[in-house]
């Protein structure tokens, strides 16, 4: 059975959807996404997802494409047409089709809207934290504004891939410094000998993850401390525990930094506590 896409007005079979070969997100990258999880009927922290998008709009000056009352019907019926239970829906906007030209098009171009929603195993995914993933570091070497969440992700693309030829699943990118900033498509996080959990600021440098804001409503109810500071590949190597965090992960054990085993190579019992207790605590619309 054909997963069925929302695109520009139209409900339609993957195999009948098309990109305009002058849609600016496929010739500029310019255009912004989301993801949300689905999990058990529930579209998960969907209105801060949507305030996120709202967030990059806005940094990119490009119009919502519909009213934004309109996009979680949207959100609701793509997931509900794909029999989704649990799994994920993208959406994706970009600044719309035009004659190709750096300058923005005339105004009144209609931005461009996709919305997707594919199944996922629940069961697949904790089998994966039980064992925990691996991670390797690069040199930062992404633009600015990754706080905007942008399509143009090549420079993920290519760590993400350098990950995998190493045999790992996800990759961080480093400052000169040797401060971690994020995954390639994650937050990072630490917990230290003392039990206190660790993530970078996101005031600059990395995405506001919605995951990671939930997690720490999730921290608050487990009574666990957080501090928002930068912190070094060779702290991390040090912790007690280390875990990504993304909207497709939830709070993923990691057990070996670029091949070095995180204290005993096994997932923690603090990270494992977040991920159990984050479906009760996130904000959960019906699909």
């Amino acid at each position: 059975m054909p997963r069925i896409a929302y695109v520009n007005g139209r409900y339609v079979a993957h195999g009948d959807a098309f990109v305009h070969i002058e849609d600016r997100g496929y010739q500029f990258a310019d255009g912004v996404y989301e993801v949300c999880e689905v999990a058990r009927g529930f579209i998960v922290d969907m209105p801060r997802h949507l305030g996120r998008l709202n967030r990059s709009l806005t940094e990119l000056s490009i119009d919502w494409p519909v009213t934004r009352g309109v996009l979680p019907i949207i959100l609701r019926e793509v997931v509900r047409r794909n029999h989704v239970t649990d799994g994920l829906v993208y959406l994706q906007v970009t600044r719309g089709v035009a004659s190709r030209d750096f300058i923005f098009p005339a105004a009144g171009t209609k931005p461009s809207l996709v919305v997707t929603a594919r199944k996922a195993d629940p069961a697949a995914a904790a089998k994966r934290a039980e064992s925990g993933i691996k991670v390797i570091t690069v040199p930062e070497n992404r633009w600015d504004r990754v706080d905007i969440k942008s399509v143009g992700l090549l420079p993920n693309v290519l760590a993400k891939q350098k990950a995998k030829e190493a045999g790992a699943q996800e990759a961080w990118f480093v400052d000169a410094d040797g401060t971690v900033k994020e995954g390639g498509s994650s937050n990072a996080w630490i917990i230290t000998r003392d039990g206190v959990l660790v993530t970078r600021p996101a005031e600059h440098g990395i995405l506001r993850g919605i995951t990671r804001t939930t997690l720490f409503d999730v921290a608050a109810k487990l009574g666990l401390k957080i501090e928002e500071r930068g912190f070094s590949v060779a702290e991390a190597k040090a912790a007690r525990e280390v875990f990504i965090s993304s909207a497709t992960t939830i709070a993923m054990p990691i057990v070996a930094i670029d091949g070095a085993p995180v204290a005993n190579g096994h997932p923690g019992s603090i990270t494992l506590s977040l991920r159990q207790a984050f479906f009760d605590v996130a904000e959960k619309s019906p699909a």
